[in-house]
């Protein structure tokens, strides 16, 4: 009896060991990746929905983006990287990048194409133009030309100085520009006073009659 006792407890002492082995495994395989999601818009001339490339691998709205991957918009769609609390990119026709993330900072290598940081918690780490830059929501860089250092709105609604120049220039029709449409509007109303004032010192009665004017 005694015999087959311990052979039980030997029995039993090895499967807690095998389980034990087993499931330690799993927890570790299991371990989360970091991944980010795509979203692309656009469609093509058949009015099919716009494909972009990860990889080199064709991609649509759906796919899962994980750190070290390289995104390809074409001339005829747009993407948006949603890297969850480290914040969303998004990338203009025609952009190239290589996109590197964790949970807490992100870091982007353009290579061609522009691109807009649409949120974030902190800065996004950029390399662009030759140049390193940091951007915040609401701000743009493109391969060519770097950052972008137009005035923006922050995710407050805050109109942000970015390019240092002492004055706030958010205007929804670009910046300073709205002084254009004073001077056309202004313009017109000076033409509609003048005709205004010319009409009412001749009235015609119609057909060849008498021309009567208050001026004499």
């Amino acid at each position: 009896m005694n015999s087959k006792l311990w052979i039980r407890k030997a029995i039993s002492s090895c499967l807690m060991v095998a389980l034990l082995a087993t499931y330690s495994m799993v927890a570790l395989a299991s371990t989360d990746k970091v991944s980010g999601e795509l979203s692309v818009s656009g469609n093509t001339v058949n009015g099919e929905a716009a494909l972009v490339t990860v990889n080199g691998e064709t991609a649509k709205t759906g796919r899962t983006i994980f750190t070290s991957s390289t995104i390809t918009t074409p001339d005829n769609a747009s993407a948006i990287v949603n890297m969850g609390k480290v914040g969303e990119i998004e990338l203009s026709p025609n952009t190239t990048l290589a996109v590197s993330f964790d949970t807490k900072t992100a870091h982007v290598d353009l290579t061609s194409g522009t691109l807009t940081v649409l949120k974030s918690n902190q800065s996004i780490g950029v390399s662009a133009a030759g140049a390193a830059y940091d951007l915040v929501a609401g701000e743009s860089a493109s391969a060519a030309a770097g950052k972008d250092d137009h005035d923006y709105r922050d995710s407050s609604g805050k109109c942000v100085d970015a390019n240092k120049n002492g004055k706030e220039e958010c205007s929804e029709h670009g910046g300073a520009a709205w002084w254009l449409y004073a001077i056309v509007f202004g313009g017109a109303a000076v033409g509609i006073i003048v005709a205004a004032t010319r009409g009412r010192n001749s009235i015609s009665l119609g057909g060849n009659g008498t021309v009567v004017s208050p001026t004499r």
